[in-house]
């Protein structure tokens, strides 16, 4: 938790116990259905709370803003950025039953009145959403053919509508069927450890 409150210094007293409350109840669950790599338990206020809310720091949502997180797991980055923009709506899509069941748990733990948890592949998926959120399903060009009819295209943010993916490495190969239009920043930027030394985050208006 002293990692989130070093780079989100005016939570409230609500949030902040919403954010410590995800350590304990991720353990338990992950001990029951593994949604997170176990050795990633160990740093998982770094690896996963941290590395999500990467995506707040590029851009804070207006309220009304609603986003689907698109291949969820366990819940990231959805479920943090859900406790930090407690007016902003979320939706949660994941195709494995027993991640959802994990999410919609901890959704339920922490009492997140902004978030929902659906099983559902995304193609098959209706809805209008202002950004489509997610950490390295699968390569750029596949996601954005599964997830582009999701986009609402009335626009209400400081940047325009579309995907928001965090991802690690090379990116070169992935982004240049966008490279007129993709926007890709380091992490690194605004968190000085060294995990993020290779994290991107991406913005592909749609």
């Amino acid at each position: 938790m002293d990692l989130i409150s070093k780079y989100f210094p005016n939570l409230t007293i609500l949030q902040k116990n919403q954010f410590a409350a995800l350590g304990p109840l991720y353990k338990i669950w992950n001990s029951k259905i593994n949604v997170i790599s176990r050795k990633d338990m160990d740093h998982f206020y770094l690896h996963h709370v941290l590395h999500s809310l990467s995506i707040a720091k590029f851009l804070s949502f207006n309220e009304s803003t609603k986003i689907i997180d698109v291949g969820t797991g366990g819940g990231f980055p959805g479920i943090p950025l859900s406790i930090l923009f407690p007016n902003v709506q979320f939706v949660m899509l994941d195709s494995v039953g027993k991640k959802i069941k994990v999410v919609n748990e901890v959704i339920r733990e922490i009492n997140l009145n902004n978030a929902e948890a659906v099983q559902c592949r995304s193609e098959n998926f209706k809805g209008q959403f202002d950004f489509i959120i997610s950490r390295a399903v699968t390569k750029l060009p596949d996601f954005v053919k599964l997830t582009r009819h999701l986009i609402n295209h009335h626009q209400q943010n400081a940047v325009p509508n579309g995907i928001i993916y965090l991802k690690g490495g090379n990116i070169e190969s992935e982004i240049h069927p966008f490279r007129r239009k993709v926007f890709t920043t380091d992490i690194r930027q605004w968190f000085e450890e060294p995990f993020f030394e290779t994290k991107k985050l991406i913005h592909l208006p749609l």
